[in-house]
């Protein structure tokens, strides 16, 4: 599925503010890297892993923040295709510091990949899981679960169609969007789930912030054709 496609389930009148290939270490100037990771491209494609190895836990995990900042109603879509398994991948989106500061804000506690830091630090986001092969009960119902931090809610769950590393043939078109109080996700341009915050039970609705991938080792997954949408 084209980016272009993609447009069907984008709001009407939506517009692209961001575009990224992803393709070299050219394009991932001002990105940063949350934890013991590694960006190559050795297909032409942002490939993420860690340089830890699995039986460290958390410590081995990485999260690989895109440097823009984005409005509170957007529409993220990427391409992704795992490498290796098992492992778990998320986008965080809507990310940003507590009480109103920068996720990069120096002033908050330094993340290292650890899931806590996420999801009980100093910030606020949402994470959608929607490649979990880590343990074996995700492994045999496959699952997108959506989360909602700070706190560590699960708000909504979904089907997960992608296959397993050993079935995949090419990669998958990704488009997660946020519009007012509600959020979406959709794989390939089938939608997978549909969640509206009351802003109250979760805690406040999100504003604006930033877009990350996060991986759980021993995953290596490929990333490309980034595009942020917008109203």
């Amino acid at each position: 599925m084209t980016a272009q496609q993609d447009l069907t389930l984008i709001p009407e009148g939506w517009r692209e503010i961001y575009r990224n290939t992803l393709e070299g270490p050219g394009h991932v100037e001002g990105f940063r890297m949350e934890g013991d990771g590694i960006a190559t491209f050795p297909q032409g494609r942002l490939r993420l892993e860690s340089k830890r190895d699995a039986k460290e836990g958390q410590q081995a995990n990485v999260v690989f923040w895109c440097p823009e900042v984005c409005p509170a109603e957007l529409a993220v879509s990427w391409k992704f295709r795992p490498l290796r398994e098992p492992g778990l991948a998320i986008l965080f989106f809507a990310a940003a510091g507590a009480g109103g500061k920068d996720l990069f804000d120096p002033s908050l506690p330094v993340r290292t990949g650890e899931y806590d830091q996420y999801h009980h630090g100093e910030m606020n986001a949402f994470h959608i899981s929607y490649f979990r092969r880590m343990w074996e009960e995700e492994r045999s119902f496959h699952t997108c679960n959506l989360r909602k931090s700070y706190g560590f809610h699960l708000v909504a769950q979904g089907a997960d169609p992608l296959p397993d590393v050993a079935d995949m043939t090419g990669a998958y078109r990704m488009l997660a969007v946020k519009q007012g109080p509600a959020v979406t996700f959709a794989v390939d341009g089938l939608p997978l789930l549909h969640w509206v915050d009351d802003g109250s039970s979760s805690g406040p609705l999100l504003a604006g912030g930033r877009i990350g991938f996060r991986q759980m080792a021993p995953l290596i997954a490929e990333y490309s054709d980034l595009v942020v949408y917008a109203p």
